[in-house]
């Protein structure tokens, strides 16, 4: 099975590669591209839901996610 990985970009998106299904709210899935990644709206601004057309920066959208360390229990 080929390997997904969904990247957060700094005050930008969601950008998605690999093969995934999408689904919206009632389970019926949401074509996409086959082959191509994805990115999907964070900021909530997109006229494109649920996929990214670059509102964000027009919208001022600031988020910096990074990874927490692992913590040993």
């Amino acid at each position: 099975m080929s390997e997904v990985t969904i990247r957060v970009r700094d005050n930008g998106n969601l950008k998605v590669e690999g093969p995934v299904t999408l689904l919206d709210g009632e389970g019926n899935p949401i074509a996409i591209p086959a082959g191509q990644p994805i990115t999907l709206c964070r900021c909530g601004m997109s006229k494109e839901k649920p996929f990214c057309d670059s509102s964000h920066r027009a919208a001022g959208f600031e988020s910096v996610v990074r990874a927490q360390p692992a913590t040993e229990e």
